[in-house]
């Protein structure tokens, strides 16, 4: 941070108990004070400049050394009037000298015109020339003023005098350059905390759509595949019924009975977010299930060729079986088939699962945008998530084939 913005620091509207205020303040007031000091005693002590011819102009220039170090900050946006600065400053010092006479006088006023150039110029090139330009006019002062007797003195107490106040000034300016990085670092991270938290908001609204959109798939493929399976079952038992087929009818009857109990469970299960889906080591158990629940419902017969060895994640498994499932319900409700199959094969990198029939097919585009039909839909999303991809090849009067193809 330069001089300049330090100003800015000094005489904006910070905190009170901001320490860089109170330290630089502080500096400044200190050397006011000093100062001030060094004019009551030297006009004490010296008969000389209680004389108004000499006293106006001393004390006039004092003032105005006094009032530069306070607007310093503002002379420090380029060298050159950095540069300017300091040498008015530095004329005013040894004109004040000159007055003075004294070698107290020198190590007072030149070393805080040493401390605010190097504050200012910041360079290290630049504050070696402003050492070297210091010690040279404090010591053509001090020769002018106390000849060359008073030169021995002065050289014990130029080295370490330059030493302290390079040393304290440049401490000084790390320390509120450190404190003005973190302050930047603590506004940068206000602000990174506050974009985490949008894209916290961000997330958790997209994790209410994507668990909306599973709680739609669980329904679906839970109350909406049930009720539409019993639907088939009663229209079977019916239709035996009528024939005077009384116990097929009621075995049919049965099996619904079960389908509704099972669709129950499952209504809970969704509701409870209980996962109770078969694992991958029983997929082949619960497709054939879903195939000879489907052929006694509906007297379709359907092939079933399951050819895996490789056993299959859990998630993945459940969504196979949901998609199965969903599968031989459109046929069930739609194809006309007189035949249907479900294969599951294993290929060189993955796996590939059909449900197809020899129905009276449809158009697989306009299904997909038809509003109030979400099984092709959830057909679809089940194959993302599983990691998979679901095509669907179908034509009026030629059947359909659902695919889907997973790569674990």
């Amino acid at each position: 941070m330069k001089l300049s913005q330090l100003w800015k620091t000094l005489w904006g509207s910070p905190p009170p108990s901001d320490p860089d205020v109170r330290d630089a303040r502080l500096f400044f007031v200190i050397v006011t004070l000093v100062l001030g000091a060094v004019t009551v005693v030297e006009v004490q002590a010296i008969p000389e400049l209680q004389a108004p011819v000499r006293l106006i102009p001393f004390v006039a220039l004092m003032a105005l050394h006094t009032v530069l170090y306070w607007f310093s900050a503002r002379f420090a946006n380029t060298l050159r009037r950095t540069l300017g600065y300091l040498a008015v400053q530095a004329a005013i010092v040894f004109i004040l000298t000159q007055f003075l006479r004294d070698f107290g006088s020198i190590v007072s006023l030149y070393p805080a015109l040493l401390g605010i150039g190097v504050g200012m110029l910041r360079e290290k090139r630049h504050i070696a020339w402003a050492i070297l330009v210091w010690l040279g006019l404090a010591t053509l002062n001090l020769v002018l003023n106390l000849g060359l007797a008073a030169l021995p003195t002065w050289l014990m107490f130029a080295p370490p005098l330059t030493l302290f106040v390079v040393i304290y000034v440049v401490l000084y300016l790390r320390q509120v350059e450190a404190r003005d990085r973190a302050q930047t670092l603590l506004r940068e991270l206000e602000v990174a905390h506050r974009e985490l938290a949008a894209y916290a908001a961000r997330v958790e609204d997209l994790t209410l759509a994507a668990e909306r959109q599973r709680m739609a798939r669980e329904l679906h493929d839970t109350l909406a595949q049930g009720v539409a399976g019993l639907i088939l079952q009663l229209e079977a038992a019916d239709s035996h019924l009528t024939q005077g087929r009384a116990e097929r009818a009621q075995s049919i009857v049965q099996q619904a009975m079960a389908r509704a109990r099972a669709t129950l469970a499952d209504a809970r299960r969704a509701i409870d977010d209980l996962r109770a889906a078969p694992p991958a080591a029983d997929l082949e158990d619960a497709l054939r299930h879903e195939v000879a629940r489907f052929t006694d419902a509906t007297g379709i017969p359907c092939a079933f060729d399951f050819a895996l060895t490789t056993p299959l994640p859990e998630a993945t498994a459940e969504h196979l079986l949901r998609i199965v499932a969903e599968g031989l319900t459109n046929i069930a409700r739609h194809a006309q088939a007189a035949r249907a199959w479900v294969n599951v094969a294993e290929t060189d990198d993955g796996l590939t699962v059909e449900v197809g029939d020899d129905g009276v097919g449809f158009d697989p585009a306009a299904a997909f945008d038809q509003p109030g039909h979400y099984g092709l839909l959830g057909m679809r999303e089940r194959a993302r998530l599983a990691g998979g991809t679901l095509t669907v090849e179908s034509a009026l009067g030629v059947g359909t084939r659902v695919k889907i193809i997973w790569k674990p």
